[in-house]
């Protein structure tokens, strides 16, 4: 044989036996196998980002006492029962009733020697605020303390203008940390004789769109209006106070608040076949901010806990404990949907085993955190990690679910958070971008899958 023809009959031995080695792979587990299924359902047939259009469209602006959270209730209840699930049903709730106004907030400036933007000091205001119209001068602050430093003497008839940014060095828990100054910022101006507040708005983004959030008054103390402004109007105004430190401010509240309305919480369950006493909760609130679409907050939370019941359905996975979707009703400015209902479970002792949310925004998905009062629950399940990291799940954190599922961790549930690619998300929050077009529909399926899968696991293998 030619040497020529040696080198090529070797290649192709190699090229042959390479070839035999990648079709001898050991077959999937059962549990990449199962996996398998779900992510593929979810990509392929996935209804959770055609949902969520119809959600935003039908009941964009879905606060407490609106008649736009009365037709996401319809919608919910009606989604659920589309799926033939065991059994659909909603869990009366008296929520809180407010409402801005016609005109969310009307900001003048006097007395500025820094040209005033064309359009005005963008802001809005803040949930939950007390009407009036007042005319002041403006004390800067960056901090909580620093009100309790000033005081009474120099705060008195001022306006408090909250102007610490969200911190761009941490990569999470900026929200958090610059959250006290809406939260509970104004109660605190009040206190010290302030006669309205204004914050900078809780985002790294730098626009002209304000966010607005619930703001919390001291029980006994005045309540006096309180508004976000955008982050290029908090700039302008820092910038202008600068300049002139006596600038006055007027703006009006048209605010108002009315009696307790009745609202709903929707669930609908899968019957577990071996522990139907024993419930798996999957769960996002139904609820948005007035002004907000509300499709990542938290409409993407909504349909992809709708579609972990519809993946186990249409897959035939029948689950040992019972499979319970609750979309909760209230959370943004009462949680008074969350109350109700671990105060419901406690009363029948209806024991949950795990209760996971999802309201951190339909981006792509990157893992969970997990709380229990029984130990290290998310140490526990990055065990799974290998099964996860095909599908760019890898963390596992010590943590405490979210709003709505947190009652239950004290009940002795384990309880979990489904945690995406939160960069992106303070742009949009509790804003009028928070739209459809913002959500990537396979990030959206691809967290819906995350969250069907963990659930399978917990419930074929225990956590």
């Amino acid at each position: 044989m030619r040497p020529a023809f040696r080198l090529t009959a070797a290649l192709l031995l190699g090229v042959t036996r390479l070839a035999a080695s990648a079709t001898a792979q050991p077959p999937p587990s059962p549990e990449e196998a199962v996996l398998r299924q779900i992510y593929t359902e979810a990509l392929t047939r996935g209804q959770a980002f055609e949902n969520l259009r119809a959600l935003v469209t039908q009941a964009p602006g879905r606060l407490a006492g609106s008649k736009s959270l009365e037709r996401a209730v319809v919608w919910g209840e009606q989604t659920l029962t589309a799926l033939k699930l065991d059994r659909v049903y909603k869990q009366a709730v008296m929520v809180p009733h407010w409402e801005r106004g016609e005109t969310f907030v009307k900001i003048d400036v006097t007395g500025a020697t820094v040209a005033v933007p064309p359009a005005g000091l963008a802001a809005v205001a803040l949930g939950g605020s007390e009407p009036g119209q007042v005319l002041a001068e403006v004390v800067e602050v960056k901090s909580l303390a620093e009100v309790e430093q000033l005081g009474r003497e120099k705060l008195a008839g001022k306006i408090v203008f909250f102007n610490r940014p969200m911190d761009p060095a941490l990569i999470t828990g900026a929200y958090g940390a610059a959250g006290d100054q809406r939260n509970r910022g104004p109660g605190v101006a009040a206190k010290f004789g302030a006669v309205a507040a204004l914050t900078r708005s809780l985002t790294h983004a730098l626009d002209d769109v304000p966010h607005t959030g619930a703001t919390n008054y001291i029980p006994g103390e005045p309540k006096i209006p309180a508004a976000a402004l955008s982050t290029l109007a908090a700039n302008w105004l820092s910038a202008a106070l600068a300049a002139s430190p006596h600038l006055k401010v007027s703006f009006t509240l048209n605010a108002r608040w009315f009696p307790d309305a009745p609202s709903h919480n929707v669930i609908g369950e899968i019957r577990g076949a071996e522990f139907p006493e024993q419930i798996m909760l999957v769960g996002g609130h139904l609820d948005s901010w007035d002004i907000a679409p509300g499709a990542h907050d938290d409409g993407a939370g909504v349909v992809q806990s709708i579609e972990v019941l519809r993946l186990f359905r249409v897959l035939g996975l029948q689950p040992r404990h019972t499979l319970r979707c609750v979309l909760f009703t209230n959370e943004e400015n009462g949680s008074r949907g969350s109350t109700a209902y671990a105060s419901a479970a406690k009363a029948s002792a209806e024991k949950h085993v795990l209760a996971v949310e999802t309201d951190n925004g339909g981006f792509q998905p990157r893992g969970f955190n997990l709380g229990s009062t029984q130990g290290n629950a998310h140490e526990r399940a990055a065990r799974w990690r290998p099964l996860f990291e095909p599908y760019g799940i890898y963390s596992f954190v010590k943590g405490a679910g979210g709003a709505d599922v947190n009652p239950l961790l004290v009940q002795g549930c384990t309880v979990a958070g489904l945690t995406p690619d939160s960069q992106r998300y303070f742009d949009y929050h509790h804003t009028t971008t928070d739209s459809l077009d913002k959500v990537n529909p396979r990030e959206l399926h691809l967290g819906a899958a995350a969250l069907a899968a963990l659930i399978w696991l917990v419930d074929t293998q225990g956590l």
